[in-house]
Formats: C-alpha cells, structure tokens, sequence
C-alpha cells in the first residue's frame, strides 16, 4: 500500500498543513479583488502573501521565477524538504521519482520578458526558457533542489494535473522502477491564465460560489501542494485512482458528466471499495453554471443517494494544474483531521443539485475520501485515498 509518509502545501490560505486545516475548519476564503501585476480585470483572486519576497536559494537562482519560489515555498514547510532527504538516504537518489501537474509553470516571465524587446521585437537575452517558462522547471527545479536522478516528468492536463501525477508515480513504484515519488502540483498567477478565462467569459467578477444558484464563473488561485509517496501501513494512503478523457469538448465539460462518471467508477474499482464507503467528496466545483450541473449530474449517477461534498475552490480559488495536488491535501486534511469542509463563498445551495452538499464546516470520522479533478479537453481524474487506523 503506498501512503503519504510526508505531505505540505501553500495557498493563498497560508502555508502548511494547520494553516489550511484552521482556515478550512473557520469556513475562510483568501479570494479578493484582484490587483496582480498590470491587470484591469473586475475579479477575486488568491495570491499567496509574500510571495515575491521568498528568492530561491542561492545555488538555484537560476531557476528564477514565480512558480519556482512558490514550490520552494511549499517545500520548506511541515518538514518536507526533511522527510524526502530522509527518503533518499534510505533508497538512493535515483531511487525517488518527481511527477509534478502544473498548467502555466513560468509563463509570467516570459510576460515580463515581452515588455523589454529590443527594437528588432527580440526578447532579451537574460530569459531563461528551459528554467523558468518550460513546463519542465519546476520538475527539473525541485530535482535539483533534492539533487534526486530518478525518473521525472511534468503532467500538463489542464485542471487534471495535479491529480494525475499520483497515477505516475504508483505505476513507476509498482513496477519496481522506484521507491519512492515526490508528487505534487504547482501553478502562479500570470497574465495569460487571467486574461484567457476573461476571454472565455467564465470570470466571476465576485468571489466564486461553488453550487450556488447564483453561480456565475470561476476564480483564479495560486498554490502548490507536495506528498512524499512510499509504501506503508499507516497514515493516509492512496488506494484507488481513476482516469479517463472523454474529449467531449476544448473548454466545456459533458453534458452529463460521462467522463467525469468513469474516473469516479475506475477509482473505486481500484480501490475495492462499493460507492457507499466513501464519506466525503471533494468536487471538482468550478462555480460555473455548466461545470458544476455536469458534475453534480455525474456523482448522482455514481453514489446515488445524499453523499457528504462540498468544493473548497471559494477557499483557495481555482488553482488549475495545481489544483488536483493542493485538493487531494486537503482531503488528506479532512481525514487526519476529521474534518469535512464547508464552502466558502457559497450564498446558498442549489437543491436541484446535490443533497448532500455541505455549507458548513462539520467534524466528522472519516475513512474513504474522493477528490475529483476535471480538466479541460475532458481530462478526467478521482482519486480516493483512506486513512488506515
């Protein structure tokens, strides 16, 4: 059984397991207007707080930018960076693998970079593609700052990411090609994923409102989140995962969720577990009209009856490829903690929906968790992880 032997993240809800954990338990959202760069848009957003004041470490400076301090950021918190050097003293550097969802990486510098072209339109000769913009950064950044020479790859799915990467790992362990996986998500702020939802037209120019009848579109997030993947026998662990990519549309999920429907199925195939032990579901729950009817449509197809979910994306905001990472942390939160999330920024609940959607944050015993990521182009991924007591 593979399990977290160490787990972290940043958001703009604070940095580290017990600032989420008592963010989440106060029902807190870190939404606000946003005043980002140079960006005129009327929406929330949810940066992390001092952020730009975090340089990365000396010997890596030249891997420079945003998304790489925000992973350092999160890589320095609740022991982590400890817990996998610990790891690589047991089974070897090249023994750790590093699959790591992000959807922007580094754009934002080469946004910087497009304001300082020479007169023949050139971009200046100090931008660093392979380090910073490249999809790969990040996974080569936190490869070096390890120095780990196991497998690695960087998992670009759009919203499902994040979430996929636990596939990559627990394929690379069981087949014997490690031992052990750093995985994780982590995507900033830029100037194209703000303007490019604008030009989509799913911008809330409020705060979102997940299951909200009055849901009018998403909110953008910055965040990272990292699990230390190795086989155990106690804690939180990873027993089931689902994919699947019904293609059904570039930016618009299936109608009735079908996709969405066979990650579910396949994740609790995986895990050996009947739809009924699940106890909470962290959904997807964009606050788009569209997004959140199809998914509601899709868990009603698999659990039937009144499951316990909510979405925590009125939390945190929609963190794209980091989302399916800083969401399954959060229900590894609510597992350890025995906490069920409420959402945040939720007004009132669409009752055409789903019953058992929570408002309210609850205390509750948890034992199976489902944590839903739905990317654009119909890239589907459920993750069910189980707290072994």
């Amino acid at each position: 059984m593979l399990h977290f032997a160490s787990y972290t993240a940043v958001t703009g809800l604070g940095r580290g397991i017990d600032a989420h954990a008592a963010a989440l338990s106060r029902r807190g959202s870190a939404l606000a207007p946003c005043r980002f760069e140079t960006v005129t848009l009327e929406t929330a957003i949810a940066e992390v707080e001092g952020l730009d004041a975090a340089p990365l470490r000396t010997d890596l400076a030249a891997f420079e930018c945003r998304n790489n301090r925000l992973a350092q950021l999160a890589l320095e918190q609740d022991g982590f960076a400890a817990a996998v050097r610990s790891a690589r003293a047991r089974y070897g550097a090249a023994r750790i693998g590093i699959f790591l969802g992000t959807s922007t990486a580094g754009i934002l510098e080469t946004e910087i970079a497009y304001r300082h072209r020479d007169a023949s339109g050139a971009l200046p000769a100090a931008l660093d593609y392979r380090r910073t913009h490249n999809s790969f950064s990040v996974v080569d950044f936190v490869r070096s700052y390890f120095e780990l020479t196991g497998p690695a790859a960087a998992v670009c799915t759009a919203c499902s990411s994040g979430a996929k990467v636990f596939g990559n790992a627990r394929r690379m362990i069981e087949a014997g090609l490690i031992d052990a996986a750093v995985v994780g998500g982590v995507d900033s702020l830029c100037l194209t994923t703000l303007y490019g939802f604008h030009s989509l037209e799913v911008l809330s120019a409020a705060p979102c409102r997940p299951f909200d009848p009055q849901r009018d579109g998403i909110s953008i997030g910055e965040g990272a989140a990292f699990a230390l993947l190795a086989r155990g026998e106690s804690g939180v662990a990873l027993l089931g995962l689902g994919e699947s990519s019904d293609a059904h549309h570039m930016s618009a999920p299936h109608p009735q969720g079908l996709g969405a429907q066979l990650a579910m199925k396949a994740a609790l195939r995986d895990a050996g577990l009947m739809p009924d032990a699940i106890d909470y579901i962290n959904l997807h729950g964009t606050a788009t009209p569209a997004n959140d009817a199809a998914e509601a449509l899709a868990v009603s197809a698999v659990f039937g009856g009144a499951v316990a979910c909510s979405s925590t994306k009125g939390a945190t905001g929609h963190l794209l490829g980091a989302a399916g990472a800083v969401e399954a942390v959060i229900s590894a939160i609510a597992l350890e903690r025995g906490l069920l999330p409420g959402s945040a920024g939720t007004q009132s609940i669409d009752t055409s929906l789903l019953p058992g959607y929570r408002l309210q944050p609850e205390t509750a015993r948890l034992t199976h968790v489902l944590s839903n990521s739905f990317g654009f182009g119909g890239s589907n991924c459920a993750v069910v992880l189980g707290l072994a007591r």
